[in-house]
């Protein structure tokens, strides 16, 4: 099948993948741009693994001041090279990670990063309203484990959902950079701050 060159442009825009990237997706696909897409996700997923153990030791340190002056945010992530630090398309990635922490609220980077004794407090309450509501003991385990994902999908920012894009996670927009850009990046900290807290 011969994939036309517009096909290949649209594919290209809605994506940010080469061009060479983008007809091997559509040619994979039969033409149609949304499995492409879906392609391209998958292909970027593995490429952001094997990238994985690389060394980050360059990259951006941005502050935010959300409009209004209420809520700032200082955020570091790093990348492998000054080189890909300096392009806009990191810098646009920093950005957004800032914006999105600002909007989001995330009390850490991982679930890792999460203190342990507001986990362990959370199990608690989460069992005894599981007990309270009258579930069984047998699964009241299962109902906390559940809540507890729901939490650390709330709470931890790589699990977080992007709040520019509800379709996608914030590890999914790291990882699309990472396939894109060709380096590992990584979050590193940040810390957020909001008037009167």
């Amino acid at each position: 099948m011969e994939i036309k060159s517009n096909l290949v442009k649209d594919l290209r825009e809605r994506t940010g993948a080469g061009m060479m990237d983008c007809k091997k997706a559509l040619e994979e696909s039969a033409g149609d741009i949304e499995k492409a897409i879906e392609f391209l996700r998958i292909r970027g997923l593995s490429k952001a693994a094997k990238k994985a153990g690389r060394e980050t030791s360059e990259g951006l340190v941005v502050s935010y001041i959300h409009p209004g002056n209420r809520i700032g945010v200082l955020l570091e992530v790093n990348c492998e090279t000054d080189f890909v630090a300096r392009t806009d398309d990191f810098q646009n990635l920093v950005k957004n990670l800032a914006m999105h922490i600002a909007a989001a609220a995330p009390l850490g980077v991982t679930r890792d990063d999460i203190s342990g004794d507001l986990i362990a407090k959370e199990k608690e309450v989460f069992k005894a309203q599981a007990l309270e509501e009258g579930k069984p003991a047998a699964v009241v385990d299962k109902i906390v484990t559940g809540r507890m994902d729901k939490f650390f999908a709330e709470s931890a920012l790589m699990d977080q959902i992007y709040v520019k894009d509800n379709d996608k996670k914030v590890a999914d927009l790291v990882n699309e950079a990472i396939a894109k850009l060709g380096e590992n990046i990584k979050v590193a900290r940040f810390a957020r701050f909001q008037l009167g807290q």
